[in-house]
């Protein structure tokens, strides 16, 4: 395998640069204004829970980055996947969209719920657990179809 084989594409190490800087962008912001927007309603940490919650809100914030970066750059990749279905590419990209942005609203409404709230429990699970749910479906069904769109119409060799 020679050197310029494995050297990235300058177009692709731009893409990865616009999608980190992007993410960045995104996540920082989001993370610190994350208390703010959905202050706890419960008792406080304590010191020892604090590294876990701080782990918990960076990672947050980071996937909705990334799933922003994702619905901006990330539709034609699901296009070139899915080239025949038009639906296919878009359910797989409405999906992986909301898999990753939906955790940070999901756990900030969860801590700004109050302990004792059942109802807006309710409504925060169904609002998103559920969808959840459904893109994690869909994401499956999309890929059973591929594998047997690829069985079908075997690709010929490079």
């Amino acid at each position: 395998m020679s050197v310029e084989a494995t050297v990235e594409p300058r177009s692709t190490r731009r893409a990865w640069v616009a999608v980190l800087v992007l993410t960045l962008i995104i996540a920082v912001p989001a993370f610190l204004l994350n208390p703010i927007i959905w202050p706890p309603a419960g008792p406080g940490p304590t010191a020892p829970q604090m590294p876990y919650l701080i782990a918990m809100d960076v990672m947050q914030a980071l996937f909705l980055g990334l799933g922003v970066s994702f619905l901006l750059f990330g539709l034609p990749i699901m296009r070139n996947i899915s080239p025949d279905l038009k639906t296919r590419a878009w359910a797989m990209y409405l999906s992986i969209g909301w898999l990753m942005i939906s955790w940070w609203p999901h756990i900030g409404m969860h801590v700004h719920n109050a302990p004792d709230n059942l109802q807006g429990l309710i409504y925060i699970d169904y609002l998103f657990h559920v969808p959840l749910m459904i893109a994690g479906a869909v994401l499956a069904y999309c890929f059973f179809s591929l594998v047997r769109q690829r069985v079908r119409d075997p690709i010929a060799p490079r």
